[in-house]
This record gives structure tokens, sequence and C-alpha cells, in this order.
């Protein structure tokens, strides 16, 4: 059996080999027709397109991604194929979580903003959405959720319109998968119309995919100060990005949301499992023995002044947004590399937090948070 894996898939080296004939490592955008053609099973990333001209011919039989988006599938080809495939759903959804998270404790910092009572649109509310609806409410937001099918198949009641999130909210942000067709299409969701009826002041926020953000209609928006600011993740033309938006943004980003170590752990604990009951192997229910991360897990937390500028503090330990902001703007040109090369991130529960003297709401944020916490 020979399995073909994209080489930057985290903490994989040497697992299947002793289950498998061969395990050959390759850059996933460059892995052709011919690495493929005498392979059983591919464990990817976004930057395999897995469809006709990678495949035809081959001998694949099973697809695994080691993330939660799968538009890089063509499903219609794979399922007609007889390719069975699958994702890895909420790998890192706490890996977004702690992105979001200090994206709005920097901007609120940044804007002199009191995020309590203020209101956190969320667009998308599956595993990833879920998440970041908590991580408002824990920093004391009003929340609103829209999502579209999950409002259909469960009632409308937790659910609001787009439109009441576009009225409303002073931050949207937005965690869809992309889908091209349909009712609910979302590519170019966020067209030049979307963001005409944000709320005046509103700041957008795009982590899911480049394409359901029309990135030229925000540089227009941005450039006549019609929202107050953006911070994007994902990006149309990925890895050729926009320069000159990401000028105009409060922070951006090279797709690494969801790249913390956590999240990577889960995602190739979750292909390795589902390739492994798919051609019964004897591997079962693996997962890494050992997940690196920094040697500081302690935070001494001191009261800032405010609620924001003292959850920053904390949050800022274990992941800042304008680490990457800086990195990104000081070349943009190595988008890719800085994906491929970046550093390690662990999320909240890896860290505790002594929070002597300071106070209640505070603490509770950090809990609700995922902080561990001692008392002195």
């Amino acid at each position: 059996m020979k399995v073909v894996a994209d080489d930057k898939i985290p903490l994989l080296k040497g697992v299947l080999e002793p289950y498998c004939d061969s395990v050959v490592y390759l850059p996933g955008g460059k892995t052709g027709l011919e690495d493929v053609k005498d392979a059983d099973a591919l464990i990817t990333r976004t930057r395999t397109k897995c469809n006709a001209k990678l495949l035809a011919g081959s001998k694949v039989k099973f697809i695994a991604t080691a993330t939660i988006g799968f538009d890089h599938f063509d499903t219609e080809y794979l399922d007609a194929a007889g390719i069975a495939w699958t994702n890895a759903p909420g790998c890192n959804s706490g890996s977004v979580k702690q992105y979001i998270t200090s994206v709005l404790l920097n901007l609120a910092v940044d804007h002199g903003l009191s995020l309590r009572g203020r209101t956190l649109g969320v667009v998308g509310v599956g595993n990833v959405g879920s998440k970041v609806a908590a991580a408002g409410r824990a920093l004391g937001m009003n929340v609103l959720l829209n999502d579209p099918p999950r409002a259909e198949k469960e009632g409308a009641d937790q659910f609001v319109s787009l439109e009441r999130i576009q009225s409303e909210s002073d931050f949207v942000t937005l965690h869809v998968p992309l889908t091209e067709t349909g009712k609910d299409r979302t590519y170019h969701l966020a067209d030049a119309d979307f963001l005409k009826k944000l709320k005046p002041g509103a700041f957008f926020i795009n982590s899911s995919r480049g394409e359901v953000c029309d990135n030229a209609a925000l540089k227009a928006a941005l450039q006549a100060k019609a929202i107050r600011g953006a911070v994007l993740d994902v990006w149309e033309n990925e890895p050729e990005i926009d320069v000159e938006l990401l000028r105009l943004l409060d922070y951006g980003t090279p797709h690494i949301a969801g790249y913390s170590t956590d999240g990577k752990a889960n995602g190739t604990a979750m292909s390795v499992n589902a390739l492994c009951r798919f051609f019964n192997l004897e591997l079962k229910d693996w997962y890494p023995s050992h997940v690196p991360g920094p040697d500081i897990r302690a935070i001494a937390l001191a009261d800032q002044g405010t609620f924001e500028k003292t959850l920053l503090e904390a949050v800022k330990v274990s992941y800042n947004v304008k680490d990457d902001y800086s990195r990104l703007l000081a070349s943009p040109e190595t988008f890719e590399k800085q994906r491929g090369d970046y550093p390690l991130r662990r999320e909240f529960p890896y860290y505790t937090v002594t929070v002597k003297n300071l106070n209640p709401g505070i603490i509770s944020a950090l809990r609700e948070l995922g902080f561990n916490l001692k008392d002195a």
C-alpha cells in the first residue's frame, strides 16, 4: 500500500510507515498525476487540488484532508470515480477562536473601545462559529448568530437574518464554507452591497475562505472609509494577495487562523484514523504522543486598567495577531513560506494564569476562554 502525503502536515512522519509499503511526502501545491498514479491514498491540505486532472487513471481509493475546509476537492468527480474522501471538521475550531479573541481585544485596545455590551455578528455557526460565539460572550459581548442552513433544519429561534447582523453588529465575522451554487451560496457573500449595509463604524473580519469576500469591494469600502476597519486571514488569489488591501487593514495574516499546533495535531490525527479505518489497518485511535509547546506555560497577570487591556496581556502570551501581521507586511511575497514555516502556537488551555487580585469579571472571562487558573 502506498500513501502520498503533503510534506507540511505536522506530526505525521513515521506514523504510517510501519503499516504501509511506502509513504511519500511531497509539497502539496506541486503534487501531480505522476506522483499519485500508483498511490492508494492521499493525505492533503488545501493546496492540493483533488480533481480529475490530478487523479484520472490513478489507483487512488481514499483521500483525507487534514483541514476543516474541502473546497479543494471536486467532490462530484470523487464520488463519480468511487474515491472515498474525508475532511477534519472542527479540528482547528479552538485555534480560530483564539485568533478571533486576539483580533477583538487588539481592535478594542487600538481603537479605545470597550467590548462589553457591543454586538458581535457571527455568520456561519458550525464548529468554528459556535466557538467564536462563545468567545464573544466570554468577552461580555452581545452575540447574534446567522446560519440559514442550520435555521432551516433546527428552527429560526436562535438565529437572526443577515440584514439584522449587518444593521446591528459592531463586529461582523465570517465562518462559512465556500459554496458557489445554491440558495446559500457564499461566493462573494461579502460584496459591495453587503459592506454598504454594515452598521456605521463596524469592523469586518473574514477567516473562512478568501473568495467569500470580494476583496476589490472591501478595498473600496476601506478607501472610502465606509467601514471603520477590517481584518483578513484569507484572501482571493492566495498566495498572490492584494498588497494595497493588506496595508489598508487593521490586521492581515497569511491564512493561519487555524494554525495552532493543537489544531494541526487534531487534523493529522483525524486524517490518520480515517485512513486506518478505511483500509482496516491495525493502528487505532492514534493521537500524537507529544504535541510540542513553548516552555512558558505560566502567566502572572496584573490589572492593566481596563478589562480589554488586562485580558489582552494574557491572550497575547498564547497568541498575538499583530506578530503575524508584522511578518506579512514586511514580506507579503513570502505568504506561502510563512504558512509552511509557521511558529509553534498553543491554545488557551495550555496556559495557567495566576489571577490573584484580579476582578471577578476578568477571572470569569479567562475561565470561559479556556485558560487554567490559580490564585497564587
